[in-house]
């Protein structure tokens, strides 16, 4: 969550310093900076209850569903690059806690039986593997940090050979053991049907990518506003109270700044 990040900026900068009123977390905490808020056991543990509870103040209404934003790609494509790249990944860093994400790494995929594979892709054998690689790693660790290591993988200049490092950067308690298993098995055959088969059901029909869709719908003015625009645009279809980074709103942890020792 973005607000758990600033906490985490605020946090760790403060170790040599009296920064903010609050002092840095004992070395002891077991817990990463993702997780802090998570129960008032881990806030507690972590010495950041304060700063929790503060944070919690400024959090959307969970009552009201977030924007749903499903992204319909394909790894190599330079426009889905520049997208991810330019505009989802910056918006979804800053607005996640109003808005939920679906990746669907296909776009003009065909299913074929053929020497060369169950997929055919737009730009050739590399990117059908790129797609599988990405479904694999959505799978096997959840959206929220498969969006960072695609993130990661779409913004190198080679995306295949990013994978690994990237793996390693974001998730490094998985092997990439594991990511291969599921490319060169079963497991990933199934994942790109499925995304095959969401593809397919889209209604209109999906004419390029990247193609965004809104809690399920697809229209050419939202679409264009999202490729100029996107964190606006979220901010907009937001029904609930907006968050300060859509209203501009200043937000203060505490006031006591850095104290000079």
């Amino acid at each position: 969550m973005r607000v758990l990040c600033l906490l985490a900026v605020v946090l760790l900068i403060s170790k040599d310093h009296k920064c903010f009123g609050i002092s840095h977390p004992k070395p002891a905490c077991r817990y990463p900076p993702s997780q802090w808020c998570r129960s008032l056991e881990i806030a507690i543990e972590c010495k950041v209850q304060k700063q929790c509870m503060e944070l919690s103040a400024i959090k959307p209404n969970q009552t009201v569903p977030p924007v749903a934003l499903t992204l319909y790609y394909e790894s190599l494509c330079p426009d889905c690059r520049a997208f991810i790249t330019q505009q989802l990944f910056p918006t979804w860093t800053m607005l996640q806690d109003i808005m939920s994400l679906t990746l669907v790494p296909y776009g003009n995929a065909k299913e074929v039986l053929s020497a060369n594979g169950p997929f055919s892709c737009q730009h050739g054998e590399p990117e059908c593997r790129g797609n599988m690689i990405e479904a694999c790693i959505i799978h096997l660790t959840g959206t929220s940090l498969a969006f960072q290591i695609i993130y990661c993988m779409e913004s190198a200049s080679n995306v295949l050979n990013a994978a690994e490092p990237c793996l390693q950067m974001y998730a490094p308690s998985m092997s990439w053991a594991t990511v291969d298993a599921c490319v060169t098995g079963r497991l990933g055959y199934e994942l790109m049907h499925g995304y095959a088969v969401m593809t397919r059901a889209l209604n209109p029909a999906h004419t390029h990518v990247p193609w965004v869709t809104f809690d399920g719908e697809y229209t050419e003015d939202n679409e264009a506003r999202a490729m100029s625009s996107l964190f606006h645009l979220v901010c907009e279809l937001y029904k609930g109270v907006k968050p300060p980074a859509c209203t501009g709103a200043p937000v203060r942890l505490s006031t006591s700044g850095c104290l000079k020792e």
